[in-house]
């Protein structure tokens, strides 16, 4: 399985997401493993440019369902199981994109 977190440097939700992902690693009963690329580093792949961040990839699939799309130079929000809007996607997301 390959993890990665996409991130801006200056992103305010970084800390939080790689937070969610160790709940969410353990939950999942997995070790916690991921790669992370800094959205602004040029030795990143091209196609971390295309999410924004932070942006949560489980085998190439974003975890919140999104599409990568040229532009994505924002911050990402995601909406919570009471329909507000968060700066991370729920630990119960990542578990289900980690355990299938």
């Amino acid at each position: 399985m390959k993890v990665e977190l996409i991130f801006d440097s200056d992103c305010p939700n970084v800390n939080e997401a790689r937070s969610q992902l160790q709940l969410a690693h353990k939950q999942a009963g997995v070790a916690p493993s991921w790669i992370e690329w800094n959205r602004g580093d040029e030795k990143s792949p091209a196609y971390v440019k295309k999410y924004g961040s932070p942006t949560i990839l489980v085998n190439g699939q974003d975890v919140a369902g999104a599409i990568e799309s040229d532009g994505a130079d924002c911050c990402r929000l995601y909406l919570d199981d009471e329909g507000k809007f968060k700066g991370v996607p729920s630990v119960e997301v990542i578990v289900k994109a980690l355990v299938f």
